[in-house]
């Protein structure tokens, strides 16, 4: 599975984003048009309350070459939930889907902690205006800490197959504290859900989908799954648990599964051929991928160094 990397595609600093956001373009999120894709990522805005980042979602629009910028939203895509509410202070990502005549938006919803930095939960909106801005169902998730998943439910992917929803997200095992002198590190593995309505959702609790490499702490995040020739493939990221952010060998990487169910996943992250650059913006880190198909060509969307505060770039599979 050989991809090229086309290089830094978006670069946040270089455009005026709402919410006086001016870094950070994580978990970029593709809705394709006849004539341009619509890229959705969480930007940053400082709290000026308590120093503390808030996340938002803006999106820009590029024509079908990845290459020519139309435009950069100026406007709210989304706004925040309400105090207290599980996307209080941010939203990482929106996951976008079109499906019977309307757009929908799963939210992975941020909110902080006193004892741990966040938590987080997944909801669902719905777009009335091709996309420019999308509406909560409600003021609560639609998926969220159960009995064997106990915290940080986030990072929906949410496709159609075979009749029914699917989600891919994942769910926090819990928060360890690998360095007395930082906060808390979190550990969180992939999961799976499936729903008739793309409202009311079954997960299998606390099944971990995807086997871990870098031992039980393995860190996976960003799941998103495409069928290719009759065979499902889930790419998503992964990392070990501490000394990530810095640390060029510990940092998040690209990962591969394949599957022809749905249900059972043989990860061979070897056969990826995308891995870290020697220089540039995506030398440090390779994470969030989302891969999508377009004029014909299999495409991935993903973020580089420092978690995507420089953008995201595009890869494409050689068939």
């Amino acid at each position: 599975m050989k991809w090229e990397k086309l290089g830094q595609i978006f670069d946040p600093t270089g455009h005026q984003l709402p919410n006086d956001c001016q870094t950070f373009a994580q978990a970029p999120q593709v809705l394709l048009f006849d004539t341009f894709a619509r890229i959705y990522f969480s930007t940053r805005s400082l709290d000026a309350s308590n120093g503390k980042y808030l996340s938002h979602i803006a999106y820009v629009d590029m024509a079908l070459n990845f290459k020519d910028i139309l435009a950069v939203s100026r406007h709210e895509v989304i706004s925040l939930g309400k105090p207290g509410c599980f996307d209080e202070h941010g939203i990482f990502p929106l996951n976008v889907m079109r499906h019977a005549g309307q757009i929908y938006g799963y939210i992975g919803g941020v909110n902080r902690r006193s004892s741990v930095p966040v938590d987080s939960a997944i909801g669902m909106a719905l777009s009335h205006d091709e996309g420019k801005t999308f509406q909560r169902l409600g003021d609560g998730p639609v998926l969220s800490a159960s009995l064997h998943e106990p915290c940080l439910i986030a990072d929906p992917f949410v496709r159609v197959y075979g009749g029914h929803f699917h989600m891919w997200y994942i769910f926090g095992k819990g928060w360890q504290h690998f360095d007395a002198q930082a906060e808390h590190d979190r550990v969180y593995k992939i999961g799976h859900a499936i729903s008739a309505n793309g409202i009311d959702w079954k997960k299998n609790d606390g099944q971990e989908i995807i086997a871990s490499r870098l031992g039980p702490d393995e860190c996976q995040a960003l799941p998103t799954v495409i069928e290719i020739a009759g065979t499902y493939h889930i790419f998503f990221c992964y990392r070990e648990a501490s000394d990530f952010r810095h640390n060029r060998e510990r940092s998040y990487r690209i990962g591969h599964a394949s599957s022809t169910d749905l249900q059972n996943w043989q990860r061979d992250d070897n056969e990826l051929s995308l891995g870290l650059s020697d220089v540039g913006w995506d030398s440090g880190m390779t994470c969030y991928p989302h891969v999508f198909a377009c004029q014909g060509q299999i495409c991935m969307l993903y973020n580089g160094n420092e978690f995507g505060r420089h953008g995201f770039g595009l890869a494409r599979l050689l068939m």
